[in-house]
């Protein structure tokens, strides 16, 4: 059973290494969405350079890329109570996650992991993601800045699994993400601090 885990794992990293924002946007206009904006390949770059349709394509491609490892593990591998082994959909998840974050198509350089992480709590902790998630639009909404909504994101949700006690699994890679996320937007913290950072919607 080990093995077929350790091999669903490396499926759930291959497909969440997958760079939907780039691949969208070579196939349909020929762009490489990493020379243009912030450079970066997730859905707020492709929303910056080619437009609402292809950010929200990209949105929900990333987020899939955090989803379905986690819910068709739940399928294909229960445990013997007849639920779920958090420990083993929470490894699926990050797997996923770190994909994204460092795939091997891109020699290592991806995304920032936001919509991958949400795809992934969908599944894990429905509830817990939509209070984030009306967070993140407040934030967005008052703020303009998606950075500062992605970084607000990364530190409630955890506190949020521990508060509603969430299997230990399932804390600990919401805070091992959220450590990742803060990392991944260092330079958009710094850029926040010093008043550069581009607002949603600004040209």
């Amino acid at each position: 059973m080990y093995v077929y885990i350790a091999l669903f794992a490396l499926g759930a990293y291959l497909l969440g290494a997958i760079p939907t924002g780039l691949v969208l946007a070579r196939l349909f206009s020929a762009t490489d969405i990493r020379a243009g904006g912030s450079g970066n390949i997730g859905a707020t770059n492709v929303l910056r350079l080619l437009g609402r349709k292809f950010g929200a394509l990209t949105l929900l491609g990333d987020m899939l890329k955090g989803f379905l490892p986690v819910y068709t593990g739940s399928l294909l591998f229960p445990d013997a109570a007849g639920g779920t082994d958090n420990m083993i959909l929470s490894l699926f998840g990050l797997a996923a996650f770190l994909g994204h974050l460092f795939p091997v198509y891109l020699k290592f350089k991806g995304g920032k992991g936001v919509a991958t992480a949400f795809g992934v709590f969908a599944w894990l902790a429905p509830a817990a993601l939509v209070l984030v998630l009306v967070l993140f639009v407040i934030v967005v909404a008052v703020s303009r800045y998606v950075s500062l909504a992605s970084l607000s994101a990364a530190v409630v949700l955890p506190l949020l699994l521990l508060t509603y006690s969430y299997p230990l699994p399932v804390v600990l890679t919401g805070i091992i993400m959220g450590l990742l996320v803060f990392i991944k937007h260092k330079n958009n913290i710094q850029r926040l601090l010093q008043g550069t950072e581009n607002k949603q919607g600004a040209s």
